[in-house]
């Protein structure tokens, strides 16, 4: 299967969004909305949620169901405001010492003259410092497209999973072909060049484990893997100092 293949999966119309991981891997899940600055943005889901009796904070990249619901949560495209609503949720999970879980997909960040307008820039790389500085464990997970500094922006982490046809890129391959070739049409040699697939990014070093999808449209294995998976982890992560956590974040981060 080529790279380029692995991208039109990830962006598969049935593939589980950021609710449906939610909903699948963790119970009483209570949402949360706003950024207290200037609006909710449905493309950006967050909220309070118990993983096997351990409260946890999860955020979520959210492309929506049906057709009106995606056109409502922007397909995925957060504005600045979603940012600093995870943002928001993540200083409050360190404030209880609650560990945070992100799932990440979508094609990049909302690039809309309104979205400019309240600082969109800026909004991510304020995620990218706290995120960075955050005394509390932090767990990504990419689910399909992880595009750009839309996705980094939810991806400072202490660990960074992926699913095995999700995707993780400074660019898309068809901007990306446009740019270097100034041709559209060599969107697959694109993907070639950028090593977007899971394994290339396990091999890279940039993600810790890559999550098995099985057979067909079943995701139900996905999920029980994951939730083991974090299970494992996060008591491991909460045990550690302060100190030491965000000195190996900072490690993992400068070893790239």
């Amino acid at each position: 299967m080529s790279a380029y293949d692995k991208v039109l999966l990830a962006r598969a119309k049935d593939r589980p969004t950021g609710l449906s991981y939610i909903e699948n891997i963790f119970t009483g899940f209570m949402e949360l909305h706003g950024d207290r600055r200037f609006a909710d943005d449905p493309a950006i889901v967050g909220g309070l949620a118990q993983l096997g009796g351990m409260p946890v904070t999860v955020i979520a990249m959210e492309k929506g169901g049906d057709m009106k619901d995606k056109v409502r949560r922007n397909f995925g495209a957060p504005n600045p405001e979603g940012y600093r609503k995870a943002l928001r949720l993540m200083k409050q999970a360190e404030k209880f010492h609650r560990p945070v879980v992100c799932f990440v997909d979508t094609s990049g960040a909302y690039c809309g003259l309104g979205a400019e307008e309240r600082g969109q820039g800026q909004a991510i790389a304020e995620n990218l410092v706290e995120m960075a500085g955050l005394a509390t464990p932090i767990v990504s997970i990419l689910i399909g497209e992880g595009g750009s500094g839309g996705a980094l922006a939810l991806a400072v982490a202490d660990q960074v999973w992926i699913l095995e046809n999700a995707v993780y890129s400074v660019i898309s391959p068809e901007g990306c072909a446009s740019i270097l070739w100034k041709d559209p049409k060599r969107v697959k040699d694109a993907a070639d060049c950028l090593r977007l697939t899971a394994r290339d990014m396990e091999e890279l070093g940039v993600v810790e484990r890559v999550i098995p999808e099985g057979e067909g449209r079943d995701f139900a294995p996905a999920y029980a893997q994951i939730k083991e998976g974090l299970l494992a982890l996060l008591p491991q992560l909460l045990a550690m100092p302060p100190e030491e956590l965000l000195e190996k974040r900072y490690q993992r981060f400068r070893a790239f």
